[in-house]
């Protein structure tokens, strides 16, 4: 798991994400699955990375997770609320390295 805030989505924030993710864990052999969303296509084509474009099927697994993650994140919000954004970034990283960690 990798996860990383930014307060919006463009195509330069993607290529950094897809970068930190390259440093973490080998994904030169996996084929990301993503919406239409040109930011995601152009990052993904410009790192050289697979992609495909799905509206349903597998992706739509995916995204009942994400739904999910974004449910259980926002009860967090009103711990966020009056914080910095680097407070809730270093909290995510915590929680990645905590749910990465061997059991």
């Amino acid at each position: 798991l990798h996860l990383r805030l930014f307060s919006t989505t463009t195509t330069a924030l993607t290529e950094i994400f897809l970068r930190e993710l390259r440093e973490k864990h080998d994904v030169e052999s996996a084929v990301f699955l993503v919406d239409g969303a040109q930011h995601l296509q152009t990052a993904l084509a410009r790192a050289s990375l697979r992609f495909q474009t799905e509206r349903n099927g597998n992706r739509n697994a995916i995204e009942r997770i994400f739904r999910e993650l974004k449910r259980r994140t926002s009860s967090f919000s009103n711990c966020f609320s009056h914080v910095e954004p680097q407070t809730a970034e270093n909290w995510l990283q915590a929680f990645a390295a905590w749910l990465n960690a061997p059991n």
